[in-house]
């Protein structure tokens, strides 16, 4: 019922928009996790205090029992949302379910686990802004490092992305890091196949963008891994033997790579 004043004229009123009629966030931040609470409960303050644009976070778990589960719901902040990834295990299948509930126009796939990427978060943005599809970090070029981890896991990677990009000309020099930014109309373009072993889904991101003629953008990182404990998924054989399957992917499509390729931005 409109208000009306002592002498019959209508008083204008202000009425609060629901929730749902609120802005989106400019930022989602999907974060796959498994017992990850320890290092959510820093990540998300860091997140907190290193991201200038409206953003909402998504921690994605595969099982009910999750220690992230408790760690998100004790803190409170009404940006972390927690998403139960029915599809299926694995990073692969997060990401898809993070992505099916994002809001924001861009999506940034991060890791529990990874504090020193969290200071390019600003030059990602900068470089999606600018027109970018999809921007990658890198561990190895540009001042980029690797600290902490598996030491079998950093000489292979390092050893996979040298040899793919002398390989495949890819634009690319850090192919297979997980920290990824991405346009979130363009997702679906990528049509991913990848099978939920470690992060090979981050790979053949990396690849198909380049395959769909995407504009790609790279920063570099310092990352340092598991700085504050948690568990780690890293398995030698599964994880070499799905790499490898998207390494001879990329270089079986090597012409289209390099003619769909296009200028990196940096």
């Amino acid at each position: 019922m409109m208000e009306r004043s002592t002498n019959g004229a209508p008083i204008a009123t202000s009425v609060a928009p629901a929730p749902s009629a609120q802005l989106a966030p400019k930022l989602s931040v999907v974060i796959p996790v498994r017992n990850e609470g320890v290092n959510l409960r820093i990540m998300i303050r860091i997140l907190g205090a290193a991201i200038e644009v409206p953003y909402e976070v998504l921690v994605v778990h595969d099982d009910e029992r999750d220690d992230s589960i408790a760690a998100v719901e004790a803190m409170g902040d009404r940006r972390a949302q927690l998403v139960h990834n029915r599809l299926g295990g694995g990073v692969a299948n997060a990401i898809r379910s993070g992505i099916e509930r994002a809001r924001g126009e861009y999506v940034l796939i991060f890791a529990a686990d990874e504090v020193g990427p969290v200071l390019a978060i600003e030059e990602m943005l900068r470089l999606m802004d600018r027109g970018c599809d999809l921007v990658s970090c890198t561990r190895y070029a540009r001042g980029g490092r690797r600290l902490g981890g598996s030491r079998i896991g950093g000489i292979l990677s390092r050893a996979a992305n040298a040899t793919f990009q002398a390989f495949t000309g890819s634009v690319l020099t850090d192919s297979t890091t997980g920290i990824k930014m991405i346009r979130r109309s363009v997702f679906a373009r990528l049509d991913l196949k990848a099978a939920p072993v470690g992060w090979a889904v981050a790979f053949e991101m990396a690849i198909k963008a380049q395959l769909a003629g995407l504009q790609l953008g790279e920063v570099p990182i310092v990352s340092i891994d598991r700085l504050y404990g948690g568990e780690s998924t890293f398995h030698v054989g599964p994880w070499v033997l799905e790499y490898l399957r998207w390494f001879w992917f990329g270089v079986r499509n090597v012409r289209d790579l390099r003619k769909n390729g296009r200028r990196l931005l940096t």
